[in-house]
């Protein structure tokens, strides 16, 4: 078996490091009326992702997609990514689920998937 490659390693990041990020964004985002989702792991996993793809290529891409690694290539999906509000405003949650609406938090509006909006061409290797 070939030795993994730096995007392939398993990083562990620290339970407060994960915290630290939760109380960021909850500070920053709530005020633009952003909320965390209440599901405790779901919201987890997600900012452990993006703390390993900081790690990995040096910005917090969408754990829910693959980042190329190239920077330009992947702003989009930098978190928040630009889908977010389009997605929050149509079905209450992002797609990968970390932020969503109050009516969406509250139960107010169904929790159904989100639909992939990147383009196509984002998301194909290269």
């Amino acid at each position: 078996m070939a030795p993994a490659t730096h995007a392939e390693e398993e990083v562990e990041m620290p339970e407060d490091e994960v915290q630290r990020l939760y109380e960021a964004l909850k500070r920053l985002q709530e005020p633009r009326g952003y909320y965390l989702n209440a599901d405790s792991a779901t919201t987890t996993e997600i900012l452990r992702g993006l703390l390993k793809n900081r790690a990995r290529y040096g910005y917090m891409s969408c754990p829910c997609r693959l980042a190329s690694g190239e920077h330009e290539r992947d702003k989009d999906i930098i978190c928040p990514c630009v889908y977010r509000e389009a997605d929050v405003g149509e079905y209450g949650r992002c797609y990968c689920g970390l932020y969503v609406s109050r009516d969406w938090l509250e139960g107010r509006i169904p929790h159904v998937a989100v639909p992939e909006r990147r383009p196509p061409e984002k998301t194909m290797p290269r």
